[in-house]
């Protein structure tokens, strides 16, 4: 492989060995922050070195960026706890369970993955019967819909995808995005929504809120990263995975769930992806037996443009971390990621009309 794809950024580096930033030059520094904050990353890092007691020996300069980023960190765990509570109050009457997603729900179960972890929204899950429902009494607590959404916007939400438009609270400005399955119904793939709420796993501390079975959870989060097309949180959300499968290691009988699940869910692609970037970026311990057990890497011509392309992506979007192509990259994989989730015949006209959209109007 080309020595260049193989020397990974700074802030990857720093997050395999967080003892490196005590040996870091001034330049360097001026290089890894940038790349924390945007990828971010950089609340994780600080956590990692501040868990081994190595915080205090930095510089005080570089010392304070990083308990700032804690700090950050810490108002957003108080925030998202604080919508929890009114979350549970607003779906209470109607007996639905709240089971979370992603960032939320690390930070609930308490999982390595939500130390550090910085939130745009909370994404739940419902029984698709009970999506008006849900979408009701959110909006009697207060969340309102997007009202620059057009006609066709409602429609794309509620006809195609797997969740509603966002939801935001006008006061306190959280986001909710109520799903019903993880891919859209458009999508090639049909993971079994019913099965992904029986296996939930309830959270003590917080009664009728639910997160995604260990399994499930590393799935959602494989198949977010590697069929979505938006490769913005890349980075955190590989990083993300390495945490996850690093805990759930420990149960012996974890590996083998996980492919039973795969198989079940039909999402073996996005698990092959997940393995061979978590070893190759983050050196996670994965089972060499179940990286071959999988059997799901593309064709020859596929697997050569993904590997060109996921290696840009799974980068910092920073001057410092960029490589040749990293632009086309990342369109290759936009492009990619909304022909998994919708046929050509919804696809093309989707996309037209975006393009559209995004050119500036000239007045008349």
């Amino acid at each position: 492989m080309n020595t260049r794809l193989t020397t990974r950024p700074l802030i990857i580096q720093a997050l395999r060995d967080p003892g490196l930033l005590t040996q870091l030059t001034p330049g360097q520094w001026n290089d890894l922050l940038p790349q924390g904050r945007q990828s971010h990353l950089l609340a994780r890092l600080a956590h990692l070195i501040r868990s081994q007691g190595r915080l205090d020996a930095l510089h005080p300069s570089m010392r304070n960026h990083l308990r700032a980023a804690l700090v950050v960190a810490a108002r957003q765990r108080r925030a998202v706890h604080w919508e929890l509570t009114r979350l549970q109050k607003a779906l209470a009457t109607n007996e639905t369970p709240v089971l979370l997603l992603k960032g939320a729900a690390y930070l609930v179960a308490d999982l390595p993955a939500g130390h550090g972890r910085l939130f745009s929204d909370i994404d739940i899950l419902v029984p698709r019967a009970q999506l008006a429902q849900t979408e009701s009494a959110l909006k009697a607590y207060g969340w309102t819909g997007d009202p620059h959404l057009d006609a066709y916007d409602q429609r794309y939400y509620r006809q195609w995808m797997h969740e509603l438009p966002p939801l935001r609270h006008p006061v306190r400005g959280s986001v909710i995005d109520v799903h019903h399955n993880i891919l859209p119904d458009t999508a090639r793939a049909h993971p079994d929504a019913a099965r992904l709420l029986v296996d939930a796993v309830p959270v003590a501390e917080y009664p009728g809120v639910y997160v995604l079975a260990p399994e499930d959870m590393i799935l959602h989060s494989a198949t977010h990263l590697f069929w979505d097309g938006e490769f913005d949180h890349g980075l955190r959300d590989l990083v993300d995975l390495d945490a996850l499968l690093r805990h759930f290691a420990q149960d012996a009988g974890f590996w083998n769930r996980l492919q039973e699940h795969a198989v079940h869910h039909g999402l073996t692609r996005p698990l092959y992806y997940t393995l061979r970037y978590v070893r190759f970026l983050l050196d996670t311990p994965v089972p060499d037996k179940l990286y071959a057990a999988l059997n799901d890497k593309p064709s020859t011509p596929v697997f050569a443009a993904m590997d060109w392309s996921l290696h840009r992506a799974l980068r910092p979007m920073h001057p410092s971390a960029q490589l040749p192509g990293d632009g086309f990259a990342r369109w290759l994989l936009y492009v990619r990621g909304h022909f998994l989730r919708m046929p050509l015949h919804l696809l093309v006209p989707h996309l037209v009309r975006k393009a559209l959209r995004k050119r500036p109007i000239k007045d008349r």
